[in-house]
């Protein structure tokens, strides 16, 4: 391979990564429906393959893109036409608002695209259970397989759930569009959610060989500035304060090798004082509304974090009281297992063991290799290292991620 072609090649991979889901998105506005620019995405990239290496990569390879795979499409269409006439009609109907349109490069609708299909697949007319998994695997490009273990289900289950809600949107011809104003208020929670999941797939991914995945994370954050944009609702805001302050942490949270570091061993001067700045002021609004819920306390709790100079100088007490009052809002066992790990901190680790020894004592986390950890961790602060060491093994046998898995037996090896 020359070393152009090679150049070319890796120009596709990188394309495919960044912007193959946004490509997708709106190639689903353009030929209105998921099949067909399912299709259309894969003879676009198949193209690129074949043409870049001799053409060259073109200057907007995600506008070449969105063009190649609708025109590929209309052939595609067109050939099929044979069978079925209402095929050929399609074809044309789609060529003339291509000839209508501005150039797909120029197109201030494809900014927007993504976020039209978020809203498609969070519709009320699906199950909640379908909109999540259909908006991870067609906005974000996640494996049905790891949907499936951020669900903690089987991955037959989701490709199940995709394929029903694909079909539902198809036959009630459920419109591409962000809803009206009027409509918004139904709409927002589940996109706000989606969003969320989005970003801690990116912030902490459940399986493989990194702790993050950035590309998610970032998708995550110019989604959440986007619904702002949009309604500028405290949730929103509370929202992309909490993604923008977890996001400030990202370059301290592993060592050069790749290993987990905890947030009270980290370099605090690789933090990203611009998003904490950010994240801070967002809160602030969001809280000076009035109006505002789960997310908004969330990111004050992290603003708490990052805002101490050091480790020893968090607030713990201020962050336990902001884990009751957040606690009043939403139920969640996860939640109850972040406040009990900051009781820790405020109190002893005697009574934030006995918090989690309830929660584990109830059956809700014991598939959650954290709240083994965690346990593990306040046995081990104090003194009962034969109860943390069962309890470190459970972790290990549960964890989905290199990097965890890496940080787990090295707290086993310091015990023994």
């Amino acid at each position: 391979m020359t070393p152009e072609a090679e150049a070319a090649r890796q120009a596709v991979d990188a394309v495919y990564r960044a912007d193959s889901r946004r490509v997708l998105a709106t190639l689903i506005r353009l030929l209105g429906g998921f099949e067909r620019a399912e299709e259309a995405l894969h003879d676009a990239f198949v193209a690129a393959m074949q043409q870049w290496p001799v053409e060259g990569v073109p200057a907007n390879p995600r506008a070449w893109l969105v063009s190649t795979g609708r025109f590929r499409a209309i052939d595609a269409m067109r050939r099929r036409a044979r069978q079925d006439a209402s095929l050929g009609a399609l074809a044309d109907e789609i060529e003339r608002q291509a000839a209508a349109s501005a150039d797909v490069a120029d197109d201030p609708s494809i900014d927007d695209d993504r976020l039209r299909l978020i809203f498609t697949c969070c519709h009320p007319a699906l199950q909640p259970d379908a909109r999540l998994a259909l908006t991870l695997r067609e906005v974000c490009g996640l494996t049905t397989e790891e949907i499936a273990r951020a669900f903690l289900t089987s991955a037959p289950t989701v490709a199940q759930r995709i394929v029903r809600a694909k079909a539902k949107i198809r036959d009630a011809a459920i419109p591409y569009q962000v809803p009206t104003p009027a409509e918004m208020p139904e709409r927002l929670a589940t996109v706000l959610q989606v969003v969320y999941l989005v970003f801690n797939e990116g912030y902490s991914a459940t399986a493989g060989a990194t702790v993050t995945r950035a590309d998610l994370s970032t998708e995550a954050i110019r989604l959440g500035r986007l619904l702002i944009a949009l309604q500028p609702e405290p949730e929103s805001q509370g929202l992309l304060a909490l993604m923008l302050l977890h996001e400030s942490r990202r370059a301290a949270r592993t060592s050069l090798t790749g290993d987990v570091v905890l947030l009270e061993d980290q370099d605090r001067a690789l933090w990203d004082r611009a998003h904490i700045a950010e994240g801070v002021d967002l809160v602030e609004r969001a809280l000076g509304s009035r109006r505002f819920g789960p997310y908004a306390l969330q990111a004050a709790i992290a603003a708490v974090h990052a805002e101490a100079p050091t480790g020893a100088d968090t607030d713990w007490r201020q962050i336990v009281g902001l884990y009751d009052v957040l606690l009043r809002t939403e139920v969640s066992p996860v939640l109850e297992l972040n406040r009990a790990v900051a009781v820790a901190m405020a109190f002893g680790p005697a009574d934030g063991l006995a918090l989690v020894d309830a929660i584990l004592g109830r059956g809700d986390l014991d598939g959650y290799h954290w709240a083994h950890s965690a346990r593990a961790d306040l046995c081990r602060r104090l003194g009962r290292s034969a109860d943390a060491r069962l309890s470190y093994q459970r972790a290990l046998a549960l964890v989905k991620q290199e990097p965890e898995r890496r940080f787990l037996e090295r707290r086993l090896r310091e015990l023994s």
